[in-house]
């Protein structure tokens, strides 16, 4: 486990807390401090750690990688910030992004034309670890004259019937 700032923050906050509940139980100063010094990293671990876990959308962020992007696909959601962000395909021909990314997995539609476009290539990129998180994550390429010009991520709303 590595103490970070925040860690040991968050490890005082639940102490003071668990503190000041024991004191509610009893009024003996020192049976409270070894309940709460006792009972503090229990709580954190097993109350207050996975209530966070739950509610925030946190997740692991790894640089690209064109390997791990085709043999694990439902973990692409990792490498996508890197690809939107640093715009690594910027420029890149559709030649070049087929030998990284693989195969486009359906075409996006263009208004324009009234149809799926093969000059908007998607990518199924996964769903991102969360409670909350229900929409699959999508990467989307557009291409004009055969060079990537616009990289962006999207969510694909998962419809329940």
């Amino acid at each position: 486990m590595i103490l970070t700032p925040l860690f040991v923050i968050f490890l005082i906050i639940v102490f003071a807390l668990t503190w000041l509940f024991t004191n509610t139980i009893d009024k003996r100063k020192w049976l409270s401090l070894l309940l709460a010094l006792a009972l503090t990293p229990v709580i954190y671990f097993y109350v207050f750690y996975p209530l966070i876990n739950i509610f925030s959308s946190y997740h692991h962020e790894k640089h690209f990688d064109s390997n791990a992007w085709t043999s694990k696909p439902a973990l692409r959601y990792e490498m996508s910030n890197e690809i939107v962000e640093k715009h690594l395909f910027l420029g890149k021909t559709k030649q070049e992004v087929e030998s990284l990314l693989g195969k486009s997995e359906w075409f996006g539609w263009d208004d324009h034309i009234k149809a799926n476009s093969p000059e908007k290539w998607n990518y199924n990129l996964g769903f991102k670890p969360g409670a909350f998180n229900m929409n699959q994550e999508c990467l989307e390429l557009i291409f004009e004259n055969n060079k990537v010009v616009s990289t962006t991520q999207y969510q694909l709303e998962t419809k329940f019937e």
